[in-house]
């Protein structure tokens, strides 16, 4: 079941973005395993929710959030996955995204807090930075401009259509994701990949005005 699904979502993301392909999946489905072995977890829930959690990401599909559901279902039933196992992982898809941060949740379990927080992780540090700058450049984004600060106070909506500067990310999702982190395996690799982030940020604004 878990190789067909490694094989299905290779398939389907085989032109993705680089940030969002199947390398980002590979790195989330290996982290939530890493987290799911200290949480007391439905493991395959984790495993599929964590492979198929971005099948199809809505900001590449002109918002529409209903896309990776529906792809997934059909799938997971395809193979002949239990209903209730279904419902579950599409729960997961639907709960997993972080959107800005300022609205409240209507579903939770540790499943989702652990595929939440792997997703989170692969949002932080060296990949992290990594991602953000490679899908600024895929949106067309400016790198850092002092004029445009970042807004905290986005709505989901306004935090999905915003064409903001890449480094203005770091501030409206990035190092807010440590302190969101559910478990605490999660916390823990936060914590370092926190750091990182804001030694680069300082060596950023160095160079930026020529000090180093």
């Amino acid at each position: 079941m878990i190789q067909s699904t490694i094989d299905y979502v290779k398939s389907e993301l085989k032109n993705a973005e680089g940030g969002h392909d199947w390398w980002h999946i590979y790195r989330v489905w290996k982290i939530a395993k890493q987290i799911a072995a200290s949480e007391p977890v439905d493991h395959q829930v984790v495993e599929l929710g964590a492979l198929l959690h971005d099948i199809a990401d809505s900001k590449f599909h002109d918002g529409d959030e209903t896309i990776g559901p529906r792809k997934a279902t059909e799938f997971l039933t395809s193979i002949g996955v239990e209903q209730n196992t279904i419902d579950h992982v599409i729960l997961i898809i639907q709960n997993i995204s972080f959107g800005g941060g300022n609205f409240e949740k209507k579903f939770h379990s540790p499943e989702l807090a652990v595929v939440q927080d792997a997703d989170r992780l692969d949002a932080l540090g060296a990949i992290g930075i990594a991602r953000t700058f490679n899908y600024g450049g895929f949106k067309n984004r400016a790198i850092y401009d002092p004029n445009i600060p970042p807004d905290l106070n986005m709505t989901k909506a306004e935090y999905k259509k915003s064409t903001a500067p890449t480094i203005n990310h770091f501030y409206e999702k990035l190092l807010l994701l440590k302190d969101k982190m559910n478990t605490p395996t999660g916390k823990k690799m936060a914590e370092q990949r926190h750091q990182f982030m804001e030694m680069y940020l300082d060596q950023f604004y160095q160079e930026w005005e020529g000090k180093l």
